[in-house]
């Protein structure tokens, strides 16, 4: 099955963000120091390093640390998070090649979850 379909508006479909994800995680594969177990466990750990970042340059955003001022924007914030995404993808690529089946059903469950405010029902 292709990634890639017509619109009902006749315009190409973007294509999914899985290939990328396929070939970013063939390249560390490929270049993985640590095997197994191990190198499964790193690349989870590779996520909160991301999240991380992503403090920072909130933190930086707002200027909230008084030593360094307004060091990043929010643009910034936006790039970080981008890479926090991309990082839970390879790492759920890592854990399991049936990633895009896992991600599917886990995003289609949350949103047939009842929301606060809503009828629940």
């Amino acid at each position: 099955m292709s990634d890639v379909s017509d619109r009902p508006d006749g315009a190409p479909a973007e294509p999914s963000p899985w290939n990328t994800i396929d070939d970013l995680w063939k390249w560390l594969e490929a270049d993985q120091p640590f095997g197994g177990r191990e190198g499964l466990l790193l690349r989870m750990l590779k996520l909160s390093e991301e999240v991380g970042e992503v403090a920072e340059a909130v933190i930086g955003a707002t200027g909230q640390n008084p030593r360094k001022g307004v060091t990043h924007t929010w643009q910034d914030v936006e790039a970080e998070l981008c890479d926090v995404v991309i990082t839970a993808m390879v790492a759920l690529r890592t854990l399991t090649p049936e990633a895009r089946e896992v991600f599917a059903r886990h995003l289609a469950g949350v949103a047939n979850r009842p929301r606060a405010g809503g009828s629940g029902t």
